[in-house]
């Protein structure tokens, strides 16, 4: 019998060091890696791992001021000014895996982070890394690179500077793409949450364009007015006990929007802590109310924060994004109950004393209930035909790994939202089957702004897509953690784009908040010799790729995602494919990503100016904002020997 192909002997079994297998499974650490263009790409899990252990400082008492500056090297340093790393386990608590204070609860009574493997990640994954602790008048440096020592300092020096650490980091090349780079504006989302959670603390941020400081008076009541897109329709309440603070108040919108907190850390998945507070104000609107409502009606366009401190946390992984724990701290307080006495007692007592804002809370829950008895007859008839449909939907193209399950490929799920039935052919043909799904639509969906959730049900299509999605009631079961739009690169393609944005906007706003929604960026050329092929993304590249190709190049433009092949397809929709995340942002950014001023204050205030009645200011602001590219010049390298200029066109 022939031996088998691959024998499990001794040699067989491995045993990797602390930063061997960091950067052989950083997955594991950091989620997935990326190149900074989306915000849960990993080198902003490194920046947050290190600026989380400068909050811990914080949160004990240590330190008011956080220092974090990025150069155009896309380097990093985080200065804190808390008490500093004891200098003899400077070694131990950069390079030594489950190693740090935290295990001690007398000292990190509620921190973040707890199986000290965080800066080691950092440590690892970093092609620089230098971490230096400044201690009551000595301080220690050391420096590494991949994980590895380059320079020790060794034995402490004399200093003169304040206590606290600091710690400077470049992301690994080797791990990460060469063109990864930090955002600002993610950056700045991030540091907001820090000190909207964190009232009294000042966090400098500093970048080759200036200096920016963020820091918060009212805490999370600053965090909901910066949020809200819309007047809100009572002034924001906020509750507060021992561990527990909640502020929260109703918009005009649909959905719900909650905002997370764990001992300072931003669970964008919630957790434990906010079902608790989703059944809390439920229980005490029935009680207050004497009625026995809905829960979708009460919560119905609810914003909320809810920030919790545990000892101890239990997350579902390493980075940090749902809390799972079940106790204020092991062994003591139920997490559920107590959220739920400090929410109904703490807002039974405000409703009584403030009988204006009960009464606009209930006019709200009312007027969510007869908008839901108004469509659920017609609710009824689309499930029913919804049900029906899904025997043979021949609008979806499903996958076998979803977004609501415990699979651990769960967060690839995509579902690919095309138009007419050749570009879905084309990504039907491409896709990978176990993760990607593909939803058709027949043409031009409605502009549905300025209508009511009744269209949902009405609109066979637009139900069909919500039940494909499982997001009717809200987002706890949403079967496609990316829902990714892939049109035509044309302007009907543009238009059918903006009408599904419009959709979501209108009716899931928060399936947009919690960064699902995305579109699909694909080639408008290929350019070819018979050496090489370039696939361009824009006219400048396509111009780069003639020059490197010649003259005589090969040119195909690609009007249509049915006009590529599926062999051509599935490297765009592969694990590189190029997805602009769609967005809600406080503010407009710059090129540069520096907010600058709106006209436009609100969700609805947009969609009013774009989707609209035709004004004739928004007729204007076209005419003002065309564009049209000047041919560029390359030299021998393929570089553009000057910028491209743009003029605006009569």
């Amino acid at each position: 019998m022939a031996a088998p192909a691959h024998n499990y002997t001794e040699d067989s079994i491995k045993s990797l060091d602390w930063r061997e297998h960091i950067r052989l499974r950083p997955g594991m650490y950091i989620g997935k890696l990326g190149d900074g263009s989306l915000p849960e790409d990993g080198i902003y899990v490194l920046l947050k791992e290190v600026v989380d252990n400068c909050i811990d400082e914080h949160v004990m008492g240590f330190g008011n001021t956080i220092e974090i500056e990025i150069d155009d090297a896309q380097t990093v340093t985080v200065r804190d000014y808390g008490r500093g790393i004891p200098l003899g386990k400077l070694m131990e608590c950069a390079a030594q895996i489950n190693t740090g204070a935290k295990y001690d609860s007398e000292a990190f009574k509620r921190s973040v982070g707890l199986n000290g493997v965080g800066i080691k990640a950092v440590n690892a994954l970093s092609e620089f890394f230098e971490i230096q602790a400044i201690r009551e008048g000595q301080t220690r440096s050391i420096e590494f690179s991949q994980g590895l020592v380059v320079y020790d300092m060794g034995k402490p020096k004399p200093c003169t500077e304040p206590n606290g650490t600091r710690i400077a980091f470049r992301a690994d090349t080797e791990s990460f793409a060469d063109d990864t780079h930090f955002r600002l504006d993610f950056v700045r989302e991030m540091l907001r949450f820090y000190s909207w959670l964190n009232p009294g603390l000042t966090l400098v941020l500093r970048h080759p364009a200036g200096e920016e400081k963020f820091k918060s008076k009212d805490g999370l009541m600053d965090l909901i007015r910066t949020k809200l897109t819309e007047q809100p329709m009572y002034p924001i309440i906020h509750i507060a006990g021992k561990d527990v603070e909640i502020a929260f108040t109703h918009g005009n919108g649909y959905g719900e929007e909650y905002y997370s907190f764990v001992n300072g850390q931003n669970t964008t998945q919630g957790g434990t802590h906010i079902a608790a507070f989703r059944e809390a104000i439920v229980q005490e609107c029935r009680e207050f109310f004497k009625k026995q409502y809905e829960p979708a009606d009460v919560r119905g366009s609810l914003i909320a924060a809810v920030s919790v401190k545990v000892q101890e946390p239990v997350f579902e992984s390493q980075t940090k994004t749902k809390l799972g724990s079940t106790h204020m701290e092991p062994e003591g307080r139920n997490l559920r109950t107590h959220i739920l006495n400090t929410v109904v007692t703490q807002l039974d007592n405000f409703l009584h004393k403030h009988a204006d804002v009960a009464k606009a809370l209930q006019e709200k829950i009312n007027s969510n209930e007869k908008e839901r008895k108004e469509i659920s007859g017609i609710q009824k008839a689309a499930r029913e035909n919804a049900r029906k449909a899904k025997v043979c939907n021949k609008k979806l193209r499903d996958c076998r790994i979803h977004f609501d399950t415990k699979d651990k490929r769960r967060d690839e799920s995509t579902l690919f939202i095309t138009e007419g039935d050749s570009a879905s052919g084309s990504i039907t043909k491409s896709r990978e089957v176990e993760t990607q799904a593909v939803f058709s639509l027949r043409g031009k969906p409605l502009n549905c702004f300025g209508l009511t959730r009744k269209i949902v049900y009405e609109n066979e299509e637009f139900y069909l897509l919500a039940n494909a999605l499982q997001i009717e009631e809200d987002l706890e079961e949403l079967r496609y953690n990316r829902i990714v739009l892939a049109t035509d690169a044309d302007v009907d393609g543009m238009h059918i784009r903006l009408l599904m944005i419009t959709f979501f906007l209108q009716f899931f706003p928060e399936l947009v908040r919690k960064g699902h929604l995305y579109i699909l960026q694909t080639p408008l050329f290929r350019v070819r010799n018979k050496k090489d092929t370039f696939y361009c993304y824009s006219d400048e590249e396509r111009q780069r790729a003639i020059h490197i190709c010649g003259k005589n190049a090969e040119i195909t433009r690609f009007k249509g995602l049915g006009e590529i092949s599926p062999d051509e397809f599935k490297h765009f929709i592969g694990p590189n494919m190029r997805l602009e995340p769609v967005t809600i942002r406080d503010h407009a950014l710059d090129e540069q990503g520096n907010p600058i001023p709106s006209e436009h204050k609100s969700v609805k205030e947009f969609l009013t100016f774009y989707m609209g009645k035709n004004t004739p200011e928004r007729q204007m602001y076209i005419v003002d904002n065309l564009r049209v590219e000047k041919e560029l010049e390359f030299n021998d390298k393929g570089e553009t020997t000057a910028e491209p200029e743009f003029k605006l066109a009569a």
